[in-house]
Formats: C-alpha cells, sequence, structure tokens
C-alpha cells in the first residue's frame, strides 16, 4: 500500500500517492447509495403503504441512518487504526467469528447487490430494445449483464485510483436526471391526489399502519446501503477527517433527494396507481405521466447512467472487505491477493465469479430485482448492527475517551444505531432472515480454514454456539424452501 502523506488540501481530490481525498469519498458514498433503487422508489414504497405510512418510514429511517452516518463518522476518528469499516468494528468489538460474520454478510450483500443492479440496468433497456424483458433475466440481458460483470472487472484491475476517478464521474452524471425529475414532478404535483387515502384505510390490502410501516423498511434500508462507503474505504482515505465528512454530507444529499423522489409521486399518481406500476424504472411511468413519452426515456437513461455507476462502487467496496478481512486471517489468503496496481485482484475475481453463476441462476430460476435485493437487504443487517453496537461498547466502557465530555452523546447514537438495526432484523420478517441463515451457514467451513491455515482456533465457547444456531437456522430454511412453504419470489 502506498503510504498516507501529510497534504492538507481537502478540495484536492488525489494525492500523487493515489490516496482518495474528500470529493471521491463522498462520491463512493452517494455513488453506493444512489444506484437503481431511487428509480424503483415510487413503486416499491406504495406497493405495502399509503402516503402517511411511508412519510412515518421515511423518518424512522432518517433517524436511524443517521444515527449510523454519526457511528461510522464517530470510529473513523476514535479508531484510526480500524479501517475497513464494519468488518474491522464488529471484529474489534465481538471477537473473530462476529468480525467473520460481518464481513461475510457485507461481502454477500455487496455482489448479490451487484446481481440485482445489472438485472435491473437491462430490465430498463427492455424499453429500447423488448428482448431484454421488463424484468431484465432474459437470456440477451443476462448476455448484456455478464459483459458489463467484466468490464467492470478490467476497470477495477486497472486500479484503485483510476476506478474512483470515474465513480465521481458517473456519480455526477446519475445526479442530473433525478434533480430534473425532482424539479418536473413539483410541477405536476396534485395536493388532493396526494393526500387521496392518506393513511391506508380505505385498501384492505394494506393493513395497519404499523403493518405498512413495515412494509417500508427494506426497501428505505436498501436504498441507503453504501453508508458505510467512505469507511469502508478509510485505509485509501487522505485524510482521516474526510472519511466523516463524507459520510454525513452523501447521506443528507441523498435523504432528501428519496424523500423527494417517493413522496412527490404520490401526488402525480395515486397510491393503487403506483402500486400497480413495474418495479424496475417506476419513476419512469411517473415522469411520462406529466410530461409524456421523453419523460421516461429520460429516467430510463438515467437509470442505466446510475446503476452502471453504483455498480462500480460496489464493485470497490466488495473487493475491499474480504480483502481487508483475508489480511487479518479472517479470510482465506487468496482473498488478500494484490496486483501490480495495488488493486485486491483476489477478492475481485472470486466476487465477480460469483456475480457471474447467479446471473445464470438467476435466468434459470427467473428471479427477479424485488427478490435479489431483499436478500441482499437482509444479509447486511448484521454488519449494520454490530457497528451501532460496538460505538455503544466503546462508549460505555470509556475506550479510547481521554474524559467523559461526549460519551453521554456518544452513547445515545450508538444504543439508537443499535435499536434501529434490532428494527430493521424485525422488518425484515422470518423468510429472507431465514434464507440468509442459508448463506451465513455456508460461510462457516471458510472461516474455519481460514483460521486453521493460520494456526489459529476457530471458535471459543461462546461463538460455537453461534455457529450451532446458524446452522440449525440454515437446516430449518432449507427445509422450508423443499417444501415450498417459504420462497424468496
Amino acid at each position: 500500500m502506498p503510504t498516507e502523506l501529510s497534504a492538507t488540501d481537502t478540495s484536492s481530490t488525489q494525492t500523487k500517492s493515489g490516496k482518495l481525498g474528500l470529493l471521491p469519498l463522498t462520491a463512493l458514498v452517494v455513488g453506493s447509495m444512489i444506484g437503481g433503487g431511487v428509480f424503483s422508489l415510487p413503486q416499491n414504497m406504495a406497493r405495502g403503504a399509503s402516503a402517511g405510512a411511508i412519510t412515518i418510514g421515511w423518518l424512522i429511517t432518517g433517524i436511524g441512518m443517521l444515527a449510523l452516518a454519526f457511528v461510522y463518522m464517530n470510529l473513523s476518528t476514535r479508531k484510526p487504526n480500524l479501517d475497513a469499516g464494519p468488518y474491522s468494528y464488529a471484529r474489534a468489538g465481538f471477537g473473530n467469528f462476529v468480525g467473520f460474520n460481518s464481513a461475510w454478510g457485507y461481502w454477500l450483500s455487496a455482489w448479490i447487490g451487484n446481481v440485482s443492479y445489472a438485472v435491473l440496468i437491462f430490465g430498463a433497456l427492455s424499453y429500447f430494445y423488448a428482448p431484454f424483458g421488463e424484468e431484465g433475466n432474459t437470456w440477451q440481458a443476462i448476455a448484456g449483464a455478464s459483459i458489463c460483470v467484466w468490464l467492470v472487472h478490467a476497470l477495477v484491475l486497472m486500479g484503485i485510483r483510476q476506478a474512483a476517478i470515474i465513480n465521481l464521474i458517473t456519480t455526477i452524471a446519475k445526479l442530473a436526471p433525478i434533480f430534473l425529475f425532482i424539479v418536473l414532478v413539483v410541477v405536476g404535483f396534485n395536493l388532493p391526489t396526494f393526500q387521496l387515502d392518506f393513511w391506508g384505510k380505505e385498501a384492505l390490502t394494506l393493513g395497519s399502519i404499523t403493518t405498512q410501516v413495515q412494509s417500508t423498511m427494506l426497501v428505505t434500508l436498501w436504498v441507503f446501503i453504501g453508508i458505510e462507503g467512505a469507511s469502508v474505504g478509510s485505509g485509501r482515505a487522505r485524510k482521516r477527517s474526510d472519511i466523516g465528512k463524507a459520510t454525513i454530507l452523501g447521506f443528507v444529499t441523498v435523504l432528501m433527494l428519496y424523500l423527494l423522489v417517493s413522496l412527490l409521486s404520490l401526488g402525480v399518481m395515486s397510491q393503487p396507481e403506483l402500486a400497480a406500476l413495474p418495479a424496475a424504472a417506476s419513476m419512469a411511468y411517473v415522469l411520462e405521466s406529466v410530461v409524456g413519452p421523453w419523460g421516461s426515456v429520460l429516467v430510463r437513461i438515467g437509470l442505466v447512467i446510475s446503476v452502471a455507476g453504483a455498480f462500480l462502487s460496489w464493485t470497490l467496496l466488495a473487493a475491499e472487505i474480504p480483502f481487508r478481512a483475508a489480511k487479518e486471517g479472517i479470510l482465506p489468503a487468496i482473498f488478500a491477493n494484490e496486483n501490480e496496481n495495488g488493486s485486491p485482484s483476489g477478492a475481485l475475481w472470486i466476487t465477480n465469479i460469483c456475480v457471474q453463476i447467479v446471473l445464470i441462476v438467476t435466468l434459470y430460476a427467473n428471479s427477479t430485482y424485488l427478490a435479489l435485493f431483499y436478500i441482499a437487504s437482509t444479509a447486511i443487517l448484521v454488519p449494520y448492527v454490530f457497528s451501532g453496537a460496538y460505538a455503544l461498547k466503546l462508549a460505555m466502557t470509556g475506550e479510547s475517551y481521554d474524559q467523559q465530555k461526549g460519551r453521554g452523546r456518544d452513547m445515545a447514537i450508538g444504543a439508537l444505531a443499535t435499536v434501529y438495526g434490532a428494527w430493521l432484523v424485525y422488518a425484515a420478517g422470518p423468510t429472507y432472515l431465514l434464507m440468509c441463515a442459508i448463506l451465513y451457514a455456508v460461510g462457516i467451513p471458510i472461516y474455519v480454514w481460514a483460521r486453521k491455515s493460520h494456526g489459529e482456533k476457530s471458535f471459543s465457547s461462546i461463538e460455537t454456539l453461534i455457529a450451532i444456531a446458524l446452522v440449525g437456522a440454515a437446516s430449518v430454511a432449507a427445509y422450508l424452501m423443499w417444501t415450498g412453504a417459504i420462497s424468496a419470489l
């Protein structure tokens, strides 16, 4: 790794060492959060909730994610030696096996999310070329997605710095159509439409307010995944203080965009109309109803640019976490391989091979974007919960605090982030939690292999119980899936 310089110019995007400054770090946060989710928000939110419940859902998510953003900001400066984000915090606070599961869950979420992005890109392009199919899972779409996967793979192998520059450019490009959408939909906004059945009492299928709010949680989590992007890349940051700034700046920007897109859409089309739209690129249909067909074209082009940028961001993040974990003996050494450009080539190859395999499975299993993003959202809950819990633990024990100042505030923030994470676990529901248990259980032999290769003991007594519980939950999930009692579709 290149040594960090002591330059003070935060406006510079890079230094000669290849380290990342404030602007590319912020772009990494924004770019990884704004992908395809924002373009699907109108339908994704309305399919299970009314305008009132959606508003409450955003309020809960805004508070919870803000707490998580502050957690990553505080930990980045309080524990500067931990430079791999959620994985580092989980391992430092709760041991090797919990750290492994945090890294494993984050990695799973990242590359499964990339599969959903690839599917979404070609679902949007079906507007221009019908054989891609609206769900983006025809053989033509899978072939195109596969080409994109390996083009991005080649780009990242050229070096993290070059990939970060391109990510910055695509982040700027993806924001333009979203801003234009907001402006045009404000013009077409109709207050009576927004107020129509505001609490969903007339729509019997929506259920209670609590049920409706719960239905929004995985959607809002999905669109905010990536908030830890600057923290994950902290080992490549030029200045430690830029990590926290990039996290908060990125979060505030994205929250405002999400709020406006989802709530303004409810003033253009009613909740039942939005819920009936195709899941992918539902924003295109909203804008088309305001300005005509050219609006749909604009949004779909923006979606392709946005998702391509997010795919690049998440390819960087998906490789970085297992690379760091392997460096510390938590994952097999093959994940720690680097090429001559300093790119994590071992983790990158394994990640994109997994993406390619699941893309092919998607073709034959006819999986949809929604199913993939629900699984990816649930998989990342472990890293988020333990990040908040670690911040809470530090504040409670006083570790890294020279005096009492700030401990009470950080304790409250850590507690809020942890409770929010626990709420998300509840909101995910048993189906996706059980499916994710299978994915986590598959990682146990890999963890044992990594620990034995370093001559280390695999489990403590408590970790053994955790592993047994995971295997048990995975067995139950496998049985229920075999009998058809649960399904991702």
